[in-house]
């Protein structure tokens, strides 16, 4: 029984793990049909933030060192929502209704954000703001002309010639002034270490069983945040427009509800919740430009087999998911069975943690052959849309 309860705790943390990576999926999936490929990334970028803020209240010293989880937590979420807005706002928006060409976009900016972790610093991130600087405050400044749409394409063609050019040139005047003090990586390659606050070492002994701080703080963090999105969704005036949208787009304009504005903020949600996730990440292991990618596939299962935008459905699954990979991965379910030969035989041959992912994956088709819209399916109008 110690083993089983053991294994039962150690599945459950894995398991919320993988619902709080699932949860701005779920929303956006659910909301507007987009398969996010970069989801994992911002999950990175929330875990690259986390080491971020951990060095500046290192600075500080004591006893200011050991509460930067929670500055850590608002910034990754303010951080990967504004990055999540200005997806949608510039690739997401104008690829509604074509899945694929989301698909492909989303990989590619995947792709983009990891190689952004390994080299940016101070030349490229000027580079950056600059260009934003320029080029949306030229067109933000040149919008207001009466002849607008006649010089629209003009416009476009100029501001990015000039936006490009002059911040090309900057760039190299700062590299060549200031040498290496401005081009050497911030991150680089190498994977970053994030320390857990002395008070979150350690853990909670109870009978046999040793509960590490740890995964107690990402059980509790999981809590709140589907607390906090469930208040959001049922109690406020802008979740009450989500689910709206969620159940009739067409709907939903024609009674006057903004869905485009819908759209960019329930992406930003989505996206900030990757960040808390990223958080939650960090605690159990390094940093690295392929985070993301350790939980993409795993968070993409849990959506699906929940039922896509059902948040109920999203917990079962998460939890479910993360207590089967364990019992199967760590061989628990092989010794708490009764002594089967061929059972026993074929539990031991899995119990890996890649192989046992593969006996997961094969558990989800099979399920999916019965349920195919998930635990909770869709029902009503947007089923029949």
């Amino acid at each position: 029984m110690t083993l089983l309860f053991d294994s039962l705790f150690n599945g459950i943390s894995i398991g919320t793990v993988l619902l709080i990576a699932a949860l701005g999926l779920a929303i956006v999936f659910g909301l507007m049909g987009v398969i996010n490929m970069a989801h994992g990334e911002l999950m990175m970028l929330g875990a690259y933030t986390t080491f971020v803020v951990q060095n500046g209240f290192r600075q500080l010293g004591d006893p200011w060192r050991d509460f930067y989880i929670f500055p850590a937590l608002i910034a990754a979420f303010l951080v990967t929502a504004l990055v999540g807005w200005g997806l949608e706002r510039g690739v997401i928006r104008f690829l509604y209704g074509r899945p694929l060409e989301t698909l492909l976009a989303t990989w590619g900016v995947s792709l983009i954000l990891q190689q952004f972790v390994r080299s940016v610093n101070w030349v490229l991130a000027l580079r950056l703001g600059g260009f934003g600087l320029l080029f949306f405050g030229g067109w933000w400044l040149l919008a207001k002309r009466v002849d607008w749409q006649r010089i629209k394409g003009w416009v476009l063609t100029l501001l990015l010639v000039l936006s490009t050019a002059i911040v090309t040139v900057g760039g190299r005047v700062l590299a060549q002034t200031y040498a290496l003090a401005v081009t050497q990586p911030w991150f680089g390659a190498q994977n970053k270490d994030v320390t857990a606050p002395r008070w979150l070492r350690g853990g909670i002994p109870v009978g046999n069983l040793f509960l590490p701080n740890t995964r107690l703080f990402i059980i509790s963090l999981t809590l709140l945040c589907i607390i906090g999105l469930y208040i959001f969704l049922q109690r406020t005036r802008w979740g009450l427009r989500i689910r709206a949208v969620t159940q009739n787009r067409a709907m939903s304009a024609c009674v006057g509800i903004p869905t485009r504005t819908v759209d960019a903020l329930t992406f930003a949600i989505g996206s900030g919740l990757a960040g808390v996730a990223g958080v939650a990440v960090s605690l159990l292991g390094s940093v690295g430009p392929n985070t993301g990618q350790n939980y993409i596939v795993d968070t993409f299962m849990v959506v699906v087999v929940g039922g896509v935008g059902k948040l109920l459905g999203s917990i079962m699954a998460a939890l479910g998911i993360g207590i089967a990979n364990f019992l199967i991965g760590s061989g628990t379910l092989a010794l708490i069975l009764p002594g089967v030969p061929l059972l026993t035989d074929t539990l031991n041959f899995f119990a890996t943690t890649s192989m046992a992912k593969v006996m997961v994956f094969a558990l989800i088709v099979a399920f999916l052959q019965v349920r195919p819209r998930g635990l909770f399916p869709e029902k009503g109008r947007t089923v029949d849309a």
